[in-house]
């Protein structure tokens, strides 16, 4: 697959479904690389790797390190670091922040939470040549200050809500948006109203495309499945299985065998 560009993603809307998996290091980026569409440098790594009840405590070294990392494993994939947690509560550490993802890493733009309140910080960052990836709906950011992750689009409000935020993101010069547990109807909605594409997660098959957490996809997150998980693997099993046959092998001194002896 060819990498995408941010005109070939913007020519794909309403012609052919975008694919976006997160990546947290180089080895699952280069197993990732060129298979998909997007990889998403997640805050969700502070939950799945960090062992941490939400995303909120990332810091912007751990998500350059990241991200770096996946740049080295992913040379053939379009990149997206996520900006974390008060790194673009203004529009003067937005750029200082995202000026150190362009600088420090090889990722192709960065992506924001936020609707109409954060419309001109994305001006600001597309004013000053940094693409950005808008996310709005379920935004994981705000699990403490909105007491849960909780489900959008419920009512005709709400659902106009977001589409004045998508309309606002795109006119700030966003190329992609991020829809996240919403209901469906309103995904689609927010769709067909904006020319950029739109990505879902919990948001139902009418966007333009879906991302999922890699390691919610392929089974190895124990602690709870969301809803709109499909899991295409069994990988916490099939690794415990395979740890215990390694266990087996050394205490009954059939590892290492000969064939394993220099």
């Amino acid at each position: 697959m060819k990498k995408q560009s941010i005109t070939s993603i913007q020519k794909a809307k309403g012609v052919q479904k975008l694919t976006m998996i997160t990546a947290y290091d180089a080895l699952f980026a280069r197993l990732f690389d060129g298979e998909v569409d997007f990889i998403l440098v997640g805050d969700s790594l502070n939950m799945s790797f960090g062992g941490k009840p939400d995303t909120l405590s990332v810091t912007m070294d751990q998500m350059i390190y990241h991200t770096q990392a996946v740049c080295n494993g992913a040379q053939n994939t379009f990149v997206i670091c996520d900006m974390p947690f008060g790194t673009y509560s203004d529009m003067n550490s937005a750029f200082l922040n995202a000026k150190r993802v362009y600088q420090e890493t090889n990722a192709d733009a960065v992506k924001i939470e936020g609707g109409i309140e954060k419309a001109h910080i994305i001006k600001h960052l597309t004013d000053n040549s940094i693409a950005v990836v808008g996310h709005i709906g379920l935004m994981p950011q705000n699990y403490r200050s909105e007491g849960g992750y909780k489900v959008k689009g419920k009512d005709e409000e709400n659902i106009q809500q977001l589409i004045n935020d998508a309309q606002s993101i795109e006119h700030a010069g966003a190329f992609l948006l991020v829809v996240e547990g919403v209901k469906s109807e309103a995904a689609k909605a927010i769709s067909e109203v904006v020319s950029i594409p739109v990505i879902g997660i919990g948001a139902g098959v009418g966007t333009d495309g879906q991302v999922l957490v890699w390691s919610d996809m392929f089974g190895f997150f124990e602690e709870f499945k969301p809803k709109f998980v499909k899991q295409y693997l069994d990988g916490a099993n099939m690794i415990k299985k395979s740890l215990k046959q390694y266990k087996n092998d050394v205490v009954n001194k059939d590892f290492p065998s000969d064939k394993e002896e220099y």
